[in-house]
């Protein structure tokens, strides 16, 4: 006789999406929900919103190609998690920001930086106000360092500049670029005050595509009031049929990102971003606890701020940071070796950015082959060694073909041949590095 088991209401397995709960209940329009909703009941709630919009296809008034070929579709999507600004050396995860320069350039705005030193890897708040004048738009705190992860002190440097504004009488408001930490500090820290909870925040940017977990290409910024976005920013067209205000650089621009951030936002919602981001910094604490348990690595990131890790050689009389990234590539592993910025220049790390998909498992196999790294390279000639090896070989070009090199003994023209062959690679990835702007991000 077969035996069955009758399944109860309450099961949601036997439950069509129009059938849930998630369909009787409007979502809030203006902030994120408090917990999550499953991905199918998200997918539907905003795929039935999109019908109201109108065929792109339809759209007359638009420049804007609305078609493409099957197969350049399925292209799209095979890239569509790639950063083209890596376009030097993808997929590498150095991006090299310089967002800021950019802005001062384009706009002829003198930008003064608070230089970095050893130890201190952050904008001093104390050297930051002392350096505002009376023309000074405003200042620039970073909530998340590209260089090591680090939230900077903005409370502080609110407090500062509240007293200096008193003092002086002028305005100097602050802006937080919360480019990385903006989806981190929320649901972390929320007792850290970096937002508009402090009266001289007039501006907030976040990047979506970080952990915002969205592909490529979506951020935007936000300001307190309506009245500190200045009018004489905002152009309105109205040659696409209605009144559009826009005050980005650029104009048109894709729809995907945005759906996907919404998706995003209505399917977590706080629970589900809140949960993911725990797990992304405990990922980075085992990381960094098993870099420290080798003994060979100083941790320079912050167990407050952005998921990553931070971390640079304790000796480096023999080997550095740049030979690791190297050799690691042989693993399948991008890490990337930089430079801190000035006047910390001489400081070189690595970097390992914890996102979502960074599980411990991973984590831990990182580790291992980090530890081969440093031993592989424990037997190799040291970089005094092929320092000067590439002396002689400047000195004699003919020397390159190591044939031609006055060696008699057999180990020692190994080594030469051997030192020959590996400088190249080092050299190479060293070269990029020093070249590009220190905006690692």
């Amino acid at each position: 006789m077969a035996l069955s088991r009758a399944t109860s209401d309450s099961d949601g397995s036997v439950h069509g999406t129009f059938g849930s709960r998630y369909v009787q209940q409007s979502l809030p329009k203006f902030r994120m929900p408090d917990m999550s909703i499953p991905k199918d009941a998200a997918y539907q709630i905003i795929s039935d919103e999109l019908m109201l919009d109108g065929n792109p296809r339809l759209n007359l008034a638009s420049f804007v190609t609305t078609w493409m070929e099957p197969e350049c579709d399925k292209l799209i999507m095979q890239g569509i998690n790639k950063n083209y600004v890596d376009m030097d050396e993808y997929p590498v995860t150095t991006e090299l920001q310089v967002c800021w320069e950019k802005f001062a350039r384009y706009f002829e705005v003198e930008l003064k930086e608070v230089k970095l030193q050893e130890g201190y890897y952050v904008m001093d708040p104390v050297k930051a106000v002392d350096m505002v004048d009376e023309n000074t738009i405003c200042v620039a705190a970073i909530l998340g360092s590209t260089y090591n992860g680090e939230f900077e002190d903005v409370k502080l440097l609110n407090d500062l500049l509240t007293e200096k504004n008193k003092k002086t009488g002028w305005d100097t408001p602050i802006h937080v670029d919360a480019a990385s930490g903006g989806f981190i500090a929320p649901f972390l820290y929320p007792d850290l005050e970096w937002d508009f909870r402090l009266p001289l925040v007039k501006s907030i940017n976040v990047s979506g595509h970080k952990y915002g977990l969205v592909y490529a290409g979506i951020g935007w910024v936000i300001w307190r009031a309506k009245q500190d976005l200045p009018e004489e920013l905002i152009f309105h067209i109205n040659y696409l049929g209605a009144d559009q205000p826009t005050f980005t650089l650029n104009f048109s621009k894709g729809a995907s990102q945005i759906i996907a951030q919404y998706y995003q936002l209505i399917r977590l919602g706080f629970e589900g971003y809140r949960n993911i981001m725990a797990n992304c910094a405990a990922n980075a604490k085992a990381l960094a606890d098993g870099l420290v348990r080798t003994g060979r690595f100083n941790i320079l990131s912050k167990e407050m701020g952005v998921p990553l890790v931070a971390f640079s050689l304790k000796d480096r009389s023999q080997h550095d940071e740049y030979e690791i990234a190297d050799h690691l590539r042989r693993f399948g592993w991008i890490v990337p070796a930089y430079t801190m910025a000035p006047d910390a220049q001489h400081v070189s790390l690595l970097r390992v950015v914890v996102r979502e998909d960074f599980n411990r498992s991973l984590a831990e196999r990182l580790v291992r082959d980090i530890e081969k790294v440093v031993h592989e390279l424990d037997g190799l000639p040291s970089k005094l060694v092929r320092d000067v090896t590439a002396t002689l070989v400047e000195k004699h070009p003919d020397w390159k073909d190591s044939a031609a090199a006055p060696l008699d003994n057999g180990k020692l023209r190994s080594a030469f041949e051997e030192v020959i062959a590996s400088q190249k690679a080092v050299k190479a990835w060293k070269k990029f590095v020093q070249n590009k702007a220190n905006r690692v991000c």
